[in-house]
């Protein structure tokens, strides 16, 4: 039971990471409706393996030096939102190519990169590193987590009830079966759904397109902030 816990509460912790709308998403949603299923999973894989990577890095404790360097993470940020808001011009060029044909020629998109784009925009996400310095670092700590006493109003009676080891194998497992299960579940939904709605494609592109930019936007005068506060 001890076993099976910990691999669900990882689970939970992965899917917690990868889920919420974000940039990451928006590019894995682009590239599934306009590409297929594959070259969504690609995409979220590019977005995967920057995780991994983050937990190797947090593992020797190189992750934690960055809170020590807030130029670098100011930096970081900055080309992030340089990359974000060049992904959104490229997904708002793909919106018009993802309508259906009426005349029986298949649209002609560019071949996707899908994978390239979101490894990129995963490397230097503050969301993501944030998530690592804090939440990710406390996976990899020995220790215990209890687990539903964290929640409202009902914590207190549920203490007790599902502690976890952290730091053990099998909650670091179960966080990327959760990550890699969403990057294989999440295009296979909007594939679906595309196949069913003409209109699903375009609207899906200029949603990405927007999300991208906005997120690009908000990351810029974010760094600019911080690196004004400098001077």
């Amino acid at each position: 039971m001890s076993l099976l816990a910990n691999v669900a509460v990882g689970a939970l912790f992965g899917l917690a990471l990868a889920a919420p709308p974000g940039p990451m998403n928006a590019v894995i949603a682009e590239e599934s409706v306009l590409r297929g299923w594959l070259a969504g999973v690609k995409a979220g894989a590019g977005a995967a393996l920057a995780d991994v990577l983050f937990f190797a890095l947090a593992y020797v404790g190189l992750v934690g030096a960055i809170t020590a360097l807030p130029r670098l993470q100011a930096a970081m940020v900055a080309v992030g939102g340089v990359l974000m808001c060049y992904f959104a011009l490229d997904a708002a060029r793909s919106a018009r190519a993802s309508f259906r044909p009426t005349s029986g020629d298949e649209p002609r998109l560019e071949a996707g990169k899908g994978f390239r784009k979101a490894f990129a925009l995963a490397l230097t996400n503050p969301y993501q590193i944030l998530f690592w310095l804090t939440v990710g670092v406390g996976l990899l700590r020995p220790g215990t987590l209890d687990v539903l006493s964290y929640l409202p109003v009902v914590g207190t009676e549920l203490t007790g009830l599902l502690v976890v080891t952290t730091g053990s194998p099998a909650l670091v497992g179960g966080f990327f079966v959760g990550v890699f299960g969403w990057v294989l579940a999440f295009p296979a939904g909007l594939v679906a759904a595309e196949s069913r709605i003409e209109t699903f494609a375009p609207v899906v592109a200029v949603g990405s397109a927007l999300v991208l930019a906005g997120f690009g936007i908000f990351f810029l005068v974010d760094a600019a902030t911080t690196l004004l506060g400098f001077l």
